[in-house]
């Protein structure tokens, strides 16, 4: 795939090093330049030729890691891969230091165009769940189908257990929130962002665990971990006050995809009774809730999310078929 030179000095050119990220089994991971970006991008050699092509993008503090067992659970179905957002995983930073929803999205864009890949089955959760829905908005051709595992969508009442996540993006509170924590081990620190991911942590295996670990003790050594964080953190915050037509809500009732909403009765950062107004939203919707699962439902439950989009795919087939009929 052809693609444009960066700067002579762009982010990816400066990198510390640190450890390789983890590759898993089935999967390769690769790094694709683009303008102003370098996005890492993990895929799994699809089962066979002709599949339609998929893309996943993860949350904020997360990784194309977080969709490996959706990926494999959807082997011989689509052509996956998952990309890392710019600053997150195996991606540097953006050249321009924007870690908007709009700028996350950009750079989504930036390489479906680049890579002519879609019309793509896109997956966002949480962050990605924004982001996905911001480029399905207002990039229609680039878009088959929509799932959105917890998607950070605007609420007026955040929940409780929200309210730290959003509190990165206040100016100095990350670095308040690093000089408390600087005695923690990197293991607490995972099995605190799984307690509150998780609707069951007790799900997560002990290689999981491991894995989790290993790759947050890689990034706490990026110089960049904490202002990826917070910044994006932040514009998620700054979405949630757009109004018109830059609201997510409002670029949500644009989508034109058939749109899976995957919601947990255990989610602790996005309100489970916002199911509903999302389904409301999307104008072509179905929805799937499951009681036990929290955040990260593609990570907990990732055979029954396959099913979920197994039989939108079904549906959306026929609903072409009966289309063409009808013509």
């Amino acid at each position: 795939m052809a693609s444009t030179e960066s700067p002579s000095v762009s982010a990816a050119s400066v990198l510390p090093r640190v450890a390789p990220v983890r590759v898993g089994e089935g999967e390769r991971l690769r790094s694709v330049r683009l303008p102003g970006v370098t996005l890492s991008i993990r895929s799994r050699r699809p089962a066979r030729e002709g599949l339609p092509a998929a893309l996943y993008v993860h949350g904020l503090g997360g990784s194309s890691q977080n969709w490996s067992s959706l990926m494999a659970e959807l082997d011989g179905v689509v052509d996956s891969e998952a990309v890392d957002l710019p600053g997150f995983g195996d991606s540097p930073p953006p050249d321009d230091g924007n870690y908007s929803v709009t700028g996350h999205a950009r750079a989504v864009i930036r390489y479906l165009d680049a890579s002519g890949r879609g019309p793509v089955h896109l997956f966002g959760n949480s962050l990605g769940g924004a982001v996905t829905t911001r480029v399905a908005a207002v990039r229609p051709d680039l878009v088959r189908t929509l799932t959105l595992v917890s998607p950070a969508l605007p609420e007026l009442r955040i929940q409780r257990t929200a309210a730290p996540t959003a509190l990165l993006g206040v100016p100095g509170v990350a670095a308040l929130f690093t000089r408390f924590t600087k005695e923690w081990t990197a293991e607490q620190r995972v099995r605190g962002v799984m307690a509150l991911c998780y609707g069951d942590p007790t799900r997560v295996s002990p290689e999981a665990l491991q894995h989790a670990v290993a790759e947050l003790e890689r990034r706490l050594q990026l110089p960049y971990f904490w202002d990826a964080m917070t910044r994006s953190a932040r514009g998620i915050v700054n979405a949630y006050t757009l109004g018109g037509q830059h609201g997510l809500w409002r670029q949500a009732e644009r989508v034109l995809a058939p749109t899976l909403l995957i919601y947990g009765g255990r989610d602790q950062l996005v309100g489970f009774r916002m199911a509903r107004r999302a389904a409301r939203a999307f104008r072509d919707s179905r929805l799937l809730s499951l009681p036990d699962a929290g955040h990260v439902a593609m990570m907990e439950y990732p055979d029954v999310v396959a099913t979920a989009f197994r039989e939108l795919l079904a549906d959306a087939a026929k609903a072409s078929a009966d289309a063409d009929t009808r013509s």
